[in-house]
């Protein structure tokens, strides 16, 4: 019983450290975040904080991957979901995906500005480039069992354009205009896809 009560104890200090964490990033950035103040907000000791996580650039990171997974998933289901209605475009299944990642980034607008500030752990630069790679190689998916595949070149050029959408969207004064850029870039990606 004290393991599980001890377990589920443990997993709530780490819950609370994330959390205290994302505020401290969100408002100082990396650079300037302190670890004591991660570990106060959380109402934990820097010992505890220590004990959960090597170092601030590992909070930092497991919250980028954390971010990074619930995107992914948001892409993923916005394009099974129009697979399963009927859609068979490429462009258009990407776009859908686009779309979803675009609102996750202004509904976690704060993450969002955080992550793609560039203010991160020496290194976080080489861990965001293989992030896009893998977001490259899913949406490469794209290219492959289509009448007419999305090439190498366009997938890459149209995930670049997400992620520079992203920063734009996240940075935004309000909803509304969050929204208004998502349709004005998803529509001039649209653009990029020539007529049969």
């Amino acid at each position: 019983m004290t393991g599980v009560a001890g377990s589920s104890k443990a997993r709530a200090t780490r819950v609370g450290l994330l959390d205290a964490a994302r505020e401290v990033f969100c408002a100082a950035g990396y650079t300037d975040a302190n670890i004591v103040a991660i570990a106060d907000l959380a109402g934990a000791s820097v010992g505890s904080l220590y004990h959960h996580f090597s170092a601030k650039s590992d909070l930092y990171l497991t919250l980028y991957n954390d971010y990074q997974k619930r995107q992914q998933h948001r892409s993923a289901k916005a394009f099974k979901t129009a697979m399963a209605a009927g859609e068979d475009n490429t462009l258009e299944l990407f776009i859908i995906g686009a779309r979803a990642y675009l609102e996750g980034c202004w509904q976690e607008r704060r993450l969002a500005r955080l992550f793609l500030s560039g203010d991160g752990p020496p290194g976080f630069d080489l861990v965001t480039r293989e992030s896009r790679r893998e977001w490259l190689r899913a949406n490469s998916v794209l290219a492959d069992g289509y009448p007419r595949p999305l090439s190498d070149m366009l997938v890459l050029v149209l995930t670049a354009i997400s992620t520079e959408a992203g920063r734009e969207v996240a940075a935004a004064p309000s909803k509304a205009k969050a929204h208004r850029m998502i349709d004005e870039v998803l529509e001039l990606m649209g653009r990029l896809y020539p007529a049969e």
